[in-house]
C-alpha cells in the first residue's frame, strides 16, 4: 500500500518542479505573445542614453530606440495592444536581472564585450563610447597622468576604472577609487568634493553635466581611454528575439530614424531641464551603423 501511494506523489512532485524549468526556457516573443506584456530594463542616470524623469517615467536614446523595437515586435506578432513597463536597474544588477527574467530588454548604457557574451547576448551596435575623465573646470586637471594621488569617482559593475589602469598614460599613476552606486551618485562624488574626478562613458558624462546645477563648473578633459560599442541586451540562447530585435534597429539604421534620435537626445535641449548634451555624432557610431554588427569591444582595441 505504502508503495502504491509513494510512486504517484513522487512523480507529481517531479511535475511540480520541471514545470518552471520549461517556462524559463519559453522565448521571449512567446513570452511576449501569451502574457501581453513586456519588461524593459531602463537606467535612472545614463545621460541622454537612458534616464529617469521621474514618476515612473524614463526617456533617452535608448529607451525610445527599444520603444520603436518592441513597435516593431507588437506589428510582427499581430498584437493589437502591448503593455511596456520599466524596471529601473543598476550597473551591478542588470544582468542577472535579465538572466532571471525578471527584465526582458535591457536599453541603457552597456558595454558589449566577450565576458558579458558568455551570459548575454547583445543586439548590433548602437552607439560607440568614448571613455573619458569629467573635472571640476578650476580643477587644473587636464589629462591622466595628472590624477596621480587623486580620488577617482566610478560606477561599481563598470569597466570604466579597469580601462584606466590599462591605459599606457596611466603608467605609474596611483589614485585611489572612490563607487557610486549608479552614475548619478558617482557624478555626486564629483560634484561634493569626495572625488576629483569621475571616469565613465563621455555621454553619461555629458548627460550629467548638462542637467547639472551650474554645468559650467565641469569640463570633460584628458586622452580619450578607450573606445567601446554600446548596444542593447537580451538572454542568451534566443535566437528568434534578437533576430526580431536586430532587424528592427538595422531598419532604423537605414531609413535615418537612428541619425534623427541622435539629433533629438543629444544636439537638441532635452527634458527635464532642456539642457543640451552637445555631443556630436562620432566617426567611430557612424561606421557602426553603416556596418550593422554585434562585435565585441575586444575587437575595437585591435590594431
Amino acid at each position: 500500500m505504502k508503495k502504491a501511494f509513494f510512486l504517484p506523489l513522487a512523480v507529481s512532485m517531479l511535475g511540480l518542479f520541471s514545470a518552471p524549468s520549461a517556462h524559463a526556457q519559453q522565448s521571449t516573443l512567446d513570452k511576449i505573445r501569451s502574457t501581453g506584456v513586456v519588461t524593459m530594463g531602463v537606467r535612472e542616470s545614463s545621460g541622454a542614453l537612458s534616464y529617469t524623469l521621474g514618476d515612473g517615467k524614463y526617456a533617452g536614446f535608448h529607451v525610445e530606440i527599444c520603444n520603436d523595437v518592441l513597435r516593431d515586435i507588437q506589428k510582427q506578432l499581430n498584437m493589437k495592444t502591448l503593455d511596456i513597463k520599466y524596471t529601473p536597474v543598476t550597473s551591478q544588477n542588470r544582468i542577472p536581472l535579465l538572466q532571471n527574467g525578471t527584465v526582458d530588454i535591457e536599453c541603457g548604457s552597456t558595454t558589449n564585450n566577450a565576458t558579458r557574451q558568455k551570459d548575454v547576448a547583445f543586439a548590433v551596435t548602437t552607439y560607440v563610447e568614448e571613455i573619458r575623465i569629467a573635472v571640476k573646470a578650476n580643477s587644473g586637471i587636464t589629462s591622466l597622468n595628472q590624477l596621480n594621488g587623486k580620488k577617482v569617482a566610478t560606477t561599481t559593475g563598470t569597466t570604466s576604472v579597469q580601462l584606466l589602469r590599462k591605459h599606457e598614460r596611466a603608467t605609474g599613476v596611483n589614485f585611489e577609487e572612490v563607487f557610486g552606486k549608479d552614475h548619478a551618485d558617482s557624478f555626486l562624488l564629483l560634484e561634493s568634493g569626495r572625488a576629483d574626478a569621475f571616469v565613465m562613458d563621455g555621454s553619461i558624462l555629458a548627460g550629467n553635466i548638462a542637467n547639472a546645477k551650474n554645468p559650467s563648473d565641469y569640463r570633460i578633459v584628458g586622452e580619450v581611454i578607450a573606445v567601446e560599442p554600446i548596444a542593447i541586451m537580451m538572454r542568451k540562447d534566443d535566437p528568434s528575439f534578437k533576430k526580431a530585435v536586430d532587424t528592427s534597429i538595422i531598419r532604423m539604421m537605414k531609413d535615418g530614424t537612428l541619425a534623427k534620435l541622435w539629433d533629438k537626445w543629444f544636439l537638441q535641449p532635452i527634458p527635464p531641464k532642456n539642457a543640451r548634451v552637445g555631443l556630436a555624432l562620432s566617426e567611430s557610431t557612424k561606421q557602426a551603423w553603416s556596418n550593422p554588427n554585434d562585435r565585441p569591444a575586444e575587437d575595437y582595441q585591435k590594431k
